[in-house]
């Protein structure tokens, strides 16, 4: 019997090893905020402690509802989400950790030739290389390679393979390259120049983060009419942070990632983007 047949069981026996876990539901995605914590109405996102501000004691906020505390884990409201789940899910950040996914062929084929080798574990379509370390978590640094570490969760899919190695300079360095153009090709994000000499607030790294990941997470957490939860994300975006200039391909390339993991594709981002940037005049 494999080790992620019983999730539940699963998930217990990581936490009592250190590792902060949560429920996976179909697609692979962590479960919706509840009521309470919908629209980040608790206060937002939250840090690496605990479940959100609020302390909300429900699988809330996607990473950071992760934990070691089995009468957490095996409480009554997460019974309902473990029924559901998939799959286990954990944080990587959480338990000082990197995972470099690779996710097909000619990924993996780079990483023999690019990093030093690390413990190894197998996906459905590539390899999740996992390095003793921590760092910002950052999606499409090449084509097929993402990086998940802080501020994330990857798929459990077992112990691996091979010894974990120090996080290497090499896999840091990925993270302030420009993400892969491949998937996706953000349009460029031609917005009119600020006017007036005064620093725009947009461009305090908090604030202009802050409404990245919430937009990353409103779209992670559709459970219906995902295409419509794309475009008014996007145009919600756009409103607050296009006409000054903040927004880059990076920013693009986030959102685009975040919608083709609910199954968007390429052409549906670009569209969206497109018209909700017409909505807006710009």
């Amino acid at each position: 019997m494999s080790e992620t047949s019983y999730p539940l069981h699963t998930a217990l026996s990581l936490a009592a090893s250190g590792v902060p876990v949560l429920p996976l539901r179909r697609g692979k995605v962590p479960f919706g905020n509840c009521r309470t914590c919908a629209g980040n109405a608790c206060g937002g996102r939250p840090n690496m402690k605990h479940a959100g501000p609020c302390r909300c004691p429900g699988v809330c906020h996607a990473w950071a509802a992760a934990t070691t505390e089995p009468a957490v884990i095996a409480s009554p409201l997460w019974a309902a989400a473990w029924r559901q789940a998939v799959c286990v899910g954990y944080h990587p950040g959480g338990t000082g950790l990197t995972v470099v996914d690779l996710d097909n062929a000619d990924a993996i084929e780079w990483a023999h030739g690019a990093l030093p080798a690390t413990r190894a574990v197998p996906t459905t379509r590539g390899e999740h290389w996992i390095y003793r370390g921590t760092m910002r978590s950052v999606n499409g640094v090449r084509d097929g390679v993402d990086i998940k570490s802080t501020m994330s969760y990857a798929r459990w899919l077992g112990r691996g393979t091979g010894t974990l190695t120090a996080l290497p300079n090499a896999v840091r360095a990925l993270a302030v390259k420009e993400p892969s153009t491949v998937r996706p090709a953000p349009h460029a994000v031609a917005v009119p120049a600020r006017s007036g000499d005064g620093e725009c607030r947009h461009r305090t790294p908090v604030y202009l983060e802050r409404g990245i990941a919430m937009a990353e997470q409103r779209i992670a957490e559709a459970r219906s009419a995902v295409h419509t939860t794309v475009y008014r994300t996007f145009l919600a975006v756009l409103s607050t942070h296009g006409r000054c200039g903040c927004l880059t391909d990076t920013h693009v390339a986030r959102l685009f990632a975040a919608a083709q993991s609910k199954g968007e594709t390429a052409r549906h981002c670009a569209d969206a983007w497109t018209n909700a940037r017409t909505a807006l005049g710009m």
